[in-house]
C-alpha cells in the first residue's frame, strides 16, 4: 500500500469513525427509550413465574351402573374416577424451590407439575394450603432458582401501573414463558367476605389488567418489579362468558407473606379457637319472656367454666346482638364474622350484648380449642 492509499484510509477512518459511534449511540438511546419501567419490571419477574398443570381425580358412576338403579349393579359396577386436567399460575418466592399459588388451583390434586420459563418441569413434592385465604405453598426439588422480589402492598396507590403475569388459557405451554398484561390499580381494600364456599377474600387489590382463566396464582407486579399481589379471581359478564372484562382481584402480598411463613414453618395455619358459649337464635317467645325489643340476636344458654366466655363475664340469658359491629342471630353468624376477619386464638371479639334491659359492650378473647 503506497503512502497515498494509506493516507486516504486514515482520513476516511477519521471521518467515518465518529459517524459510526454517533449512530451506535443513537441506536442505544432508542433502545433505552423503548425499555420502559414496565418492560424492565416484566423482565425482572418473568423468570420466577411458573405455569401449573394439575390433574384431579373426579368421582363418578361407571357407564354400566348408570343403566340400572339397583343395589346389585351398584356393587358389581362401583363408582369410578376419571382424570380431570386444569391449569393455573405460580410464583417462585425462594431459590430453594418454594412456589406460591392459589389454593383453589391445586385443591384435590392427584398430580401437580410446575413448568418454569424455558420449559423445565418439576413435580410438586409437598403441598401446603390455607383454604380460607386461598393461598397454597408448593415445594419442588430444585436449587438456585430465580426468585421474585416481594413488595409492600400497604403502600399501593389507586392509579399506579401494574402488570399481571401468568398462564392464561395455557399459553405458558405454547411460548414457554409467562404472558404479560398491563393495567392500573383500580381499587384497594375490597372486601367480599365468603366469595366462594370456605374462602374469604378481604382487603383485595382490584386491577383492570387483563386476567383470564389460568392467571390464578400468578403475580401482580408494580412498575418497580416488586410483586404486590397474587391474582385470584375476576368478575365476568355472565356465567357463560369466563373472559376478562377488566375487573380482576389479587390477594395483597403482605397477607401472602404472613400465611406463607406459617405454612413453611408449621405446614398449616392454625385456625382452631374456642368461645365456650352455647345458645340459640332469638325468637318471638324468648323476646316476650326477656322483654327485649330487638328482633335479632343470639341467646346464650351455656357458658363453660373457665372458658373465654366465662373470663369475659358472659352469663346464660345474655343476648349477643352484634359481633365486631355485625348483627348476629345464629352460631353460624358468629363463626362467619370470625372467619371473615381471619381471627384466631388470642384475637379479640367485640360483642354488643343485651342484659337486663341494657346494652353492654364486652371484649371476648378467643381461646384455643381442645
Amino acid at each position: 500500500m503506497n503512502n497515498w492509499t494509506r493516507a486516504t484510509s486514515i482520513f476516511i477512518s477519521l471521518i467515518l469513525l465518529p459517524l459510526i459511534l454517533v449512530a451506535q449511540s443513537v441506536d442505544e438511546e432508542i433502545t433505552r427509550s423503548r425499555e420502559t419501567a414496565l418492560i424492565q419490571a416484566i423482565r425482572r419477574v418473568s423468570p420466577a413465574v411458573a405455569g401449573i398443570n394439575v390433574v384431579k381425580l373426579q368421582k363418578g358412576p361407571s357407564a354400566y351402573r348408570s343403566l340400572f338403579d339397583d343395589p346389585f349393579w351398584s356393587y358389581m359396577f362401583p363408582e369410578t374416577y376419571r382424570r380431570v386436567e386444569s391449569l393455573g399460575s405460580g410464583l417462585v418466592i425462594s431459590s430453594d424451590g418454594y412456589v406460591v399459588t392459589n389454593a383453589h388451583v391445586v385443591e384435590n390434586a392427584a398430580e401437580i407439575i410446575i413448568t418454569l420459563p424455558g420449559g423445565e418441569q418439576y413435580e410438586v413434592e409437598e403441598n401446603f394450603t390455607d383454604a380460607l385465604t386461598d393461598i397454597a405453598l408448593l415445594k419442588i426439588d430444585a436449587r438456585d432458582l430465580p426468585a421474585a422480589r416481594l413488595g409492600d402492598s400497604d403502600k399501593l396507590m389507586i392509579g399506579q401501573w401494574v402488570v399481571a403475569l401468568g398462564n392464561p388459557l395455557g399459553l405458558f405451554d405454547v411460548g414457554k414463558q409467562p404472558t404479560a398484561t398491563a393495567g392500573i390499580v383500580s381499587g384497594l381494600h375490597m372486601n367480599f367476605g365468603h366469595k366462594r364456599p370456605g374462602r374469604v377474600y378481604q382487603e383485595m387489590i382490584q386491577t383492570d389488567a387483563s386476567i383470564n382463566p389460568g392467571n390464578s396464582g400468578g403475580p401482580l407486579v408494580d412498575a418497580g418489579g416488586d410483586v404486590i399481589g397474587i391474582n385470584s379471581f375476576i368478575f365476568t359478564e355472565n356465567e357463560y362468558s369466563g373472559g376478562s372484562i377488566g375487573i380482576g382481584f389479587a390477594i395483597p402480598i403482605n397477607r401472602v407473606k404472613e400465611v406463607v411463613e406459617e405454612l413453611k414453618t408449621k405446614g398449616r395455619v392454625d385456625r382452631s379457637f374456642d368461645t365456650g358459649l352455647g345458645g340459640r337464635p332469638l325468637d318471638r317467645y324468648s323476646r316476650n319472656y326477656l322483654g327485649i325489643s330487638h328482633t335479632r340476636g343470639f341467646i346464650i344458654t351455656r357458658v363453660d367454666n373457665r372458658s373465654p366466655g366465662d373470663r369475659a363475664g358472659l352469663k346464660p340469658g345474655d343476648v349477643i346482638l352484634e359481633v365486631n359491629g355485625r348483627i348476629v342471630s345464629t352460631k353460624r353468624d358468629i363463626l362467619s364474622v370470625i372467619e371473615e376477619d381471619l381471627l384466631r386464638a388470642g384475637d379479640a371479639l367485640n360483642l354488643l350484648i343485651w342484659r337486663e334491659g341494657k346494652e353492654i359492650s364486652v371484649s371476648l378473647e378467643l381461646g384455643r380449642s381442645g
